[in-house]
């Protein structure tokens, strides 16, 4: 398993999202996302939200929090260990260019209108909810949420 993070940076009642429409062999693909990424030798999960939300979006986090881990298991690759994080303040000048792909601002209430992972709503929930630490498994067969676990307890899908 992997180790990953994500996170969600807010503002303005919006959060900053990642349209995963650049690179080749992306297991992202066309998918809305959190901004994150691999977590590299010896790298803490604090140390590598930091590193990557500054690399991919030119931002740097100053307030920051993890929320939750998520638990991804797939049928077509190595499970993840996602670790989540959402921040509400930074510094500097969101970067125009970004090689993951194309950043912008989606507004909460319109998360549900994009293209997204199945099992990002449970969390995205969550948090909405302002939620303790949780802990969250999900599974995919095919592309498709097939079986999702909150804290031990499987969630109806």
């Amino acid at each position: 398993m992997r180790n990953t993070t994500v996170c969600y940076i807010e503002q303005d009642g919006a959060y900053l999202m990642l349209h995963r429409v650049k690179k080749k062999q992306d297991e992202n693909a066309g998918q809305w996302i959190g901004v994150g990424g691999h977590c590299e030798e010896n790298e803490s999960p604090e140390d590598c939200v930091l590193r990557e939300v500054r690399e991919e979006t030119g931002l740097t986090l100053t307030r920051w929090r993890c929320r939750g881990l998520v638990t991804f298991v797939t049928d077509n690759g190595e499970g993840q260990y996602m670790h989540l994080f959402t921040a509400d303040r930074f510094t500097g000048t969101l970067a125009e260019d970004c090689d993951e792909g194309d950043l912008a601002w989606i507004p909460k209430t319109e998360l549900s209108n994009i293209p997204r992972w199945e099992g990002d709503d449970i969390f995205l929930r969550l948090l909405a909810e302002d939620a303790p630490w949780f802990s969250l498994k999900v599974v995919y067969e095919g592309g498709a949420l097939k079986q999702a676990v909150l804290d031990g307890q499987p969630i109806p899908l």
